[in-house]
């Protein structure tokens, strides 16, 4: 088995991995001091996957309607945190994790089920682009009681998102055949920087981890309620879309980037809490979106 494969077949594994290790060696939080390069790194790897080709062929439409479903799901994150009684710092991690960008894996998981991958693909970038604006308005307008520093946020999101996005399109546009002849790899380093944010982030949590049960259940609740409700919105907007559209629609909206979110919680120099959500949703987002894109595929081909 190849590395690569390794890796990325096995990545939910990798995952619960690097919470266990965060948990048991907290020395890993120092980590979390190179968030900004490997968010950078991993946003930049994934970029070189996509070009400007996919946005010009997807409907616009239902690209709009995806749209839509994301701009709920900040909202919805913090309804969620406020049913669960979730402390004001994790309510920002909530409202981030809402806010931020559709998971970097979603054009993977989208491929899987047969969906339109193109699609996920030009709504993960068309987001990328506009996080740099909605991440922070979204926390301004729905967080109170809690100093939330927004210039940190746009900084970090600019740095770490939009010109390593920006600069990885361009680069795959430019000269498509240098750049594909790596594909098989560049999905891997994203994936390996995820693993490491979460083990990091883990760290960073660890007390609270090991001290505070009522806490993380609530985290959990509202986590698996936030990534059900996320698919349940994603084909409420692309319902009269076609099947590969829909599925690419219900994987978009539902899985958020637990990863960049974490990265941007410590980065933006929010209080370390707030990227508890984060990690658990990781969890519960790997393990329900590899089910769903196989029960998809599976319901498709009978």
């Amino acid at each position: 088995m190849a590395l690569t494969d390794l890796v990325e077949d096995y990545l939910l594994a990798w995952v619960v991995l690097a919470v266990a290790a965060g948990l048991l060696v907290p020395q890993l939080a120092s980590v979390t001091r190179a968030s900004t390069l490997i968010l950078a790194v991993m946003i930049g790897s994934i970029s070189l996957t996509i070009s400007l080709k996919a946005v010009r062929d997807v409907d616009p439409r239902t690209l709009a309607a995806i749209l839509l479903g994301h701009v709920c799901m900040p909202v919805l994150a913090f309804v969620i945190a406020r049913v669960v009684g979730a402390a004001p710092g994790v309510t920002v991690g909530f409202v981030v994790l809402g806010a931020v960008t559709p998971e970097l894996v979603t054009p993977v998981m989208t491929e899987l089920a047969d969906g339109d991958t193109a699609l996920a693909t030009t709504a993960l970038v068309a987001v990328g682009l506009g996080s740099v604006v909605f991440v922070p308005g979204m926390v301004a307008l729905l967080v109170d009681g809690v100093t939330v520093p927004t210039t940190p946020i746009v900084r970090q999101l600019l740095v770490a998102v939009v010109v390593p996005m920006g600069l990885g399109v361009g680069v795959r546009t430019w000269w498509p055949e240098r750049v594909g002849r790596y594909d098989r790899y560049y999905t891997t380093v994203s994936a390996l920087m995820v693993v490491l944010v979460i083990g990091g982030v883990t760290a960073a949590n660890a007390e609270v981890l090991r001290s505070s049960r009522s806490v993380i259940l609530r985290v959990a609740v509202g986590a698996v309620v936030l990534n059900l409700l996320g698919y349940g919105l994603g084909y409420l907007v692309s319902r009269r879309a076609t099947r590969p559209m829909r599925v690419a629609s219900v994987l978009t909206v539902g899985m958020r980037d637990f990863a960049v979110a974490a990265a941007l919680v410590v980065a933006a120099g929010l209080p370390t809490i707030a990227s508890l959500p984060a990690v658990v949703f990781g969890v519960v987002e790997m393990t329900s979106s590899a089910g769903l894109a196989m029960w998809v595929r599976r319901d498709d081909h009978e």
